[in-house]
């Protein structure tokens, strides 16, 4: 099952941005009643990596202003356009 966007929040997004391996961000996501399976969890984590935001790019992409500002695209597919 796809993940619901809106449960996203900027501090999820913080802290699997902080997760090392598949399992943290699998554990991390179970505490917001997210399910994810290893090969989800490894593919966000592939893309964290790639997907260097500040502050205010955390903000936008958390549900500031609608748009995406993630460098070279982001694969996260929120879908703005």
């Amino acid at each position: 099952m796809p993940i619901d966007k809106s449960k996203i929040t900027k501090e999820m997004l913080e802290k699997a941005a902080k997760c090392e391996t598949a399992e943290e961000l699998i554990a991390l996501a179970k505490t917001a009643g997210i399910e994810i399976t290893k090969a989800e969890a490894e593919s966000y984590l592939a893309e964290l990596e790639n997907c260097e935001l500040d502050a205010a790019d955390l903000d936008k992409v958390a549900g500031g202003d609608g748009a995406c500002y993630a460098v070279g695209g982001c694969g996260f597919k929120c879908l703005v356009v």
